[in-house]
């Protein structure tokens, strides 16, 4: 299952005079959800998608207007009334009202609104109980892995550099159980990140209990971020170009 959290508040756009939120931008022919959501295009016949919205500038109506048009099969859209306490805890909710739509032994991958991943593919590293996709970056505002021997992952941490792998937002799970289970142990010792719950952090328990993590490498130019107005601006003056 393919779960694509978009209960942020789109606000940094709104400041700078958007009159919409930021998954409904225009990029070319394209908004920017339907560029998010074509990264896994491979897999609009086979698997199933899990939107969590917010109810305002109506969400669901849109995504699902959208989700026809381009044609994923089997999708559910979750509506959030109330503000959650980060990506993490609005996976978990989700998880949690959309308990009859998927089973526990099924894996999930968890990925970003504003992120496009042209060509996803799913990873080999699938066997393990969690893997995330890195590339190599500049800058502190990630999430970072630490490297350990075949591509194994000794600690995760958010916007604290430990190395130069820095998440591009894909995550695995297993199972959803091993990510339910991640998450209540950070939310019952209060292990939030810079005041919220993230969810690369989550495989900080995963490894302490000898689950194995991974990491695979994708080349930054296979990944386009949108999740800022200059990363907007940038690509629309590329498309233009």
């Amino acid at each position: 299952m393919i779960i694509i959290p978009m209960v942020g508040k789109s606000s940094r756009f709104f400041k700078e005079g958007y009159s919409e939120p930021k998954y409904k931008l225009k990029v070319g022919e394209l908004t920017v959800f339907e560029k998010a959501v074509m990264s896994f295009e491979k897999y609009f016949e086979t698997d199933k998608f899990l939107f969590l919205v917010r109810t305002d500038y109506s969400a669901s109506i849109f995504v699902k207007d959208a989700l026809v048009k381009l044609g994923v099969k089997n999708f559910l859209i979750v509506e959030f009334t109330d503000e959650t306490e980060g990506q993490a805890d609005t996976v978990y909710q989700g998880l949690l009202k959309a308990a009859d739509f998927y089973n526990n032994q099924e894996p999930i991958y968890i990925f970003n609104i504003d992120t496009f991943r042209p060509n996803f593919k799913k990873s080999e590293k699938s066997i393990n109980d969690g893997y995330l996709e890195v590339f190599l970056g500049e800058g502190t505002h990630w999430s970072f892995a630490l490297p350990g021997e075949n591509h194994s992952v000794l600690k995760t941490t958010e916007k604290d550099r430990i190395s130069n792998l820095c998440s591009n937002g894909l995550y695995y799970f297993k199972t959803p159980t091993l990510f339910k289970t991640a998450f209540e142990h950070s939310f019952n010792n209060d292990l939030r990140e810079k005041g919220e719950f993230y969810i690369a952090p989550l495989y900080n328990y995963l490894i302490q209990n000898g689950n194995s993590v991974s990491y695979e490498i994708i080349p930054s130019e296979d990944i386009i971020f949108c999740g800022t107005p200059d990363e907007y601006k940038s690509i629309i003056s590329s498309h233009s170009n």
